[in-house]
C-alpha cells in the first residue's frame, strides 16, 4: 500500500480534514479506529466495537438497523482537531477491504436484487431512466429491477445521473489510506481469521471473537468469486475492463490480482 502510494504521490503533502475521517469508527476503552468499508463485513465491524465499549454483551443480539442507526459510535470526526489528530497518533488504526469486483456485486445483489426504499427510487429511477430504452412506465415510477449491465454503465459514466455511494466507492477514496497511516490491513477473503488475530492483538476479552453471521439476506448464497464471474460474463470485455480500470487503485494498494483473465 504504502509503495502505491509512494508511486503516484497520493496524499503527500496534504493536511488531513474532517472529511478524510469521516468513515472512521472510533472505539475509546481499547483505543482503535477503524475505517468502515462497505460490503467487507463492516456490519460485525461495527458490532464488535459495541461489545467493546460495553453497549451489549454479544455481538448476537444486535441487529442491523441498531448498527447503522443507532449512533452508537462515534465517529472520528465527531471530535475536535486536537482530538481528532491525539487518536490518530496514539490509537491502533485498522482496516478491512475485498476484492473490489466481489465487492461491487456483493453492493449490487443487495441494494438492487432486492426491495430497497432508498436505492430503488434515488439511483434505479435514474439509472433506469438514462440507460434503458423503451423502458416501461412501470420502471420508471418505481426504479425497480436494474440490470447489472446497466448499472456498470452508470458506474462509468461521468456524466452519471446520481452521484457515488460508499457501497461502490473505492476503499482508497473512503479510507485514504495514502494519507493515514493504518496499522492493520484486514481481508474479506480471511475475515475470521484477521480479525480474531487482531483482537488477540489489542487484548480484547478472550470470549469475544468475530461473528460468523451473515448480516443480510442471511438465506441467500454470499457473493463469491463464482457468483461475481457469472456477473461479469454479462458484460463487453471493454466495460470489464472499464470496470477494472475504475478500480484499478484498490487492485494495486491492495495486492488483488485482476480477475477473470479468461474473460477478457
Amino acid at each position: 500500500m504504502q509503495d502505491i502510494c509512494l508511486k503516484y504521490k497520493s496524499g503527500s503533502r496534504r493536511i488531513i480534514t474532517p472529511y478524510h475521517v469521516s468513515r472512521i469508527f472510533v472505539e475509546d476503552k481499547y483505543k482503535i479506529l477503524y475505517c468502515e468499508v462497505p460490503k467487507a463485513g463492516c456490519s460485525n465491524w461495527k458490532r464488535v466495537l459495541m461489545v467493546l465499549n460495553g453497549q451489549a454483551s454479544s455481538t448476537n443480539e444486535i441487529q442491523h438497523n441498531t448498527v447503522h442507526y443507532g449512533n452508537f459510535l462515534k465517529r472520528l470526526d465527531s471530535f475536535d482537531r486536537k482530538g481528532i489528530f491525539n487518536r490518530l497518533n496514539t490509537y491502533k488504526k485498522m482496516i478491512f477491504v475485498r476484492e473490489p469486483f466481489e465487492r461491487l456485486v456483493s453492493a449490487f445483489r443487495d441494494k438492487f436484487e432486492h426491495a430497497n426504499n432508498y436505492y430503488h427510487p434515488v439511483f434505479g429511477k435514474a439509472i433506469i431512466s438514462k440507460y434503458r430504452r423503451n423502458a416501461t412506465r412501470e420502471a420508471l415510477r418505481t426504479g425497480s429491477g436494474v440490470q447489472f449491465k446497466e448499472f456498470i454503465q452508470y458506474l462509468l459514466d461521468v456524466h452519471r445521473p446520481v452521484g457515488m455511494d460508499i457501497h461502490w466507492d473505492h476503499v482508497s477514496r473512503l479510507c485514504s489510506p495514502c494519507l493515514i497511516d493504518y496499522d492493520f490491513i484486514g481481508k474479506f477473503e480471511s475475515m475470521e481469521e484477521d480479525s480474531n488475530f487482531l483482537l488477540h492483538l489489542i487484548g480484547a476479552p478472550q470470549n469475544l471473537t468475530f461473528p460468523r453471521f451473515k448480516d443480510r439476506h442471511s438465506n441467500e448464497e454470499r457473493t463469491s468469486s463464482k457468483i461475481t464471474q457469472q456477473y461479469f460474463a454479462k458484460l463487453s470485455p471493454l466495460e470489464r475492463q472499464r470496470t477494472y480500470d475504475f478500480y484499478y487503485m484498490d487492485y494495486q494498494m491492495f495486492n488483488y490480482s485482476k480477475p477473470f483473465e479468461d474473460l477478457y
